[in-house]
């Protein structure tokens, strides 16, 4: 859990920086739109460097083991971020700037691919019997963990220095302490061991050779509905939590604070809430309260864009904790459980880091792309971004209903 978070606080600490401070850094010389449009793409580049990062850490923690490709990914994150904090901006060295950041921002990509896989499976195939959702969950807790960090360090960094002084040079500030955050994630994950089941495949020579193209040849059911379960889940996510803020400044103005805060309230909540739905997916199974986060999810994206345009700051706040902690952890809590019960153990590793992160590029990597074109296309109305979600949550609606019920 510790390791996770660490490696989401370095990569949504990139988000947050997308949605409100690199858009006048790197991007000055064009157009509103355009640049938050530009803005997001870097972002949308961390994701689509994602299943790249599955298949070598898949191929990589099939054969090799779990622990070592996430000491990997922990110090490839590290770099990354911490390069971040020293990048020269477009005002320096002009369209240098952003072509490095993209660049960095794929590195992010290529370690958060790794990551999760072999922290997830660390904690599943340790648990003993009718508890996995539970312990699948504490790298799940990462996630909000990692967000709360930081939007938490942004918020307090921007409220010491002030505005002005926070876009000259303090905006570095966050991400130079993932130096200090990395080392110590390493003495961490140092000490970790790979569960007794892997280890049992290695000892009867069950390795196999290519996992990546033995899975897909083998279980190519489970990657599709695996990558299907992850659409709505992360799309509402990063609708709720990156592009809210930008939504937000529209209408409250960009020296408001709500968007912030509410990403920390639901943040903090989710170190609550992650574990609550993964335990009660072990007692009543993983479908029930996946069919019942697409379906609220649709619910609460509407509240949200109803209380924005309303301007009521607690309906925001009430909104995206609906969204984040209620609809988004149904489905998230469970998730990494379901997914590694999804596939046998000599192929897992790759299995759930496909559909996995496969998921995360064609719902969470172009969802504030997506959500600022469409917001052009309708004219200021949000309304064609809802209807977008809503397709989401039908394809992962869908696969919930087909994959298999694995809790008992």
């Amino acid at each position: 859990m510790i390791g996770t978070t660490i490696e989401w606080y370095d990569f949504y600490l990139y988000a947050t920086a997308t949605a409100l401070i690199f858009k006048p850094l790197f991007f000055p010389n064009i157009s509103s739109t355009a640049g938050t449009l530009a803005t997001f793409a870097t972002y949308a580049a961390g994701f689509g460097a994602r299943p790249v990062g599955a298949v070598i850490s898949g191929h990589l923690g099939d054969r090799i083991g779990r622990r070592a490709v996430l000491v990997g990914a922990l110090l490839l994150m590290g770099v990354a971020t911490t390069a971040i904090g020293v990048l020269p901006t477009f005002g320096q060295v002009g369209i240098l700037a952003p072509a490095l950041l993209v660049v960095l921002r794929v590195v992010q990509g290529l370690a958060v691919g790794a990551e999760w896989g072999g922290a997830a499976l660390l904690s599943v195939e340790h648990a003993p019997p009718g508890r996995r959702g539970l312990f699948g969950s504490f790298p799940q807790i990462g996630s909000p963990a990692g967000m709360l960090l930081a939007t938490g360090i942004y918020a307090a960094v921007r409220g010491f220095a002030g505005d002005d002084e926070f876009v000259s040079w303090a905006w570095r500030l966050p991400f130079l302490v993932s130096i200090v955050l990395v080392a110590i994630g390493l003495v961490i994950r140092l000490r970790l061991t790979d569960a007794p089941e892997f280890q049992e495949v290695k000892q009867r020579n069950e390795i196999a050779r290519l996992p990546v193209l033995e899975v897909l040849r083998t279980q190519p059911r489970n990657v599709l509905l695996t990558t299907g379960l992850r659409l709505s889940q992360i799309g509402l996510y990063v609708l709720l939590t990156t592009y809210s803020l930008t939504y937000l400044q529209t209408g409250f103005g960009k020296q408001s604070q709500v968007g912030l805060v509410a990403v920390m309230v639901c943040s903090a909540l989710g170190l609550i809430s992650t574990p609550l739905w993964a335990h009660l997916s072990d007692r009543y199974g993983r479908r029930p309260f996946y069919l019942f986060g697409a379906v609220a999810g649709v619910l609460a994206l509407v509240l949200f864009f109803v209380a924005a345009d309303s301007g009521s700051k607690l309906g925001v706040v009430l909104a995206i904790v609906f969204g984040v902690n209620v609809a988004h952890d149904a489905m998230y809590g469970p998730q990494a459980a379901w997914f590694g019960e999804l596939f046998e153990a000599r192929v897992r590793y790759s299995g759930v880091s496909l559909g996995y992160q496969v998921g995360a590029v064609l719902s969470g990597g172009f969802a504030p792309l997506i959500a600022a074109a469409l917001l052009v296309a309708g004219g200021g109305s949000p309304w064609l971004i809802v209807i977008y979600f809503a397709v989401l949550a039908v394809l992962t609606f869908a696969s919930a209903l087909f994959a298999k019920e694995t809790a008992r």
